[in-house]
């Protein structure tokens, strides 16, 4: 008896696993708890090898102006989830928030912005914005690093403007830290 409940059990685990059941049922429980998620792939990078953490003198950093590059399409409250997703990924990391030194700002244009479909819900549901993203020093307007960062959604739980701009905030701080030295954040 002990030996069909044990048969019974793996076979529909793995009917479960072969029609997408579980996959589906662990990616909407992540995406409901984690929400959007952000990466970036830069285009000018910050240096010219990847271990250099030249990010080190900046103690404050704001997110500048993120400009629509894509014809009215682009939501109207996108940059205010923004704005306040950014805020909370920057404390979030620890990184310093120091107004009286070096100022570091995040400036763009949104030239991708997807929100899901029916067929993307029956397909796995895949929202995104990307934006073309300059670091900029404000003191002397230099532009230190250009990069594409992506705010995507994976799951119909963490769909949305709002968690899009919240992976979008994720992929400018994961840019930052990816220079910034770890003995220079608050401890």
């Amino acid at each position: 008896m002990r030996t069909n409940a044990i048969r019974l059990f793996i076979l529909l685990s793995a009917a479960l696993t072969a029609t997408g059941c579980t996959g589906t049922i662990i990616r909407e429980a992540t995406g409901a708890v984690m929400g959007g998620k952000g990466t970036f792939m830069p285009i000018q990078p910050l240096a010219a090898d990847k271990t250099t953490k030249n990010l080190g003198d900046y103690t404050n950093f704001e997110l500048g102006t993120i400009t629509d590059g894509i014809g009215g399409k682009m939501p109207a409250d996108l940059t205010s989830h923004l704005h306040s997703a950014f805020s909370r990924e920057v404390s979030s990391a620890r990184l310093p928030s120091d107004s009286s030194g070096k100022t570091l700002v995040i400036r763009g244009t949104v030239v991708h912005y997807e929100s899901a479909s029916t067929v993307g819900y029956v397909l796995g549901p895949l929202e995104e914005v990307i934006c073309r993203t300059e670091l900029v020093d404000k003191t002397s307007g230099q532009v230190l690093g250009v990069a594409n960062c992506v705010g995507r959604t994976k799951a119909a739980t963490s769909s949305g403007v709002k968690e899009k701009a919240s992976g979008l905030a994720k992929a400018f701080v994961k840019w930052i830290e990816y220079r910034f030295p770890d003995d220079k954040k608050m401890k």
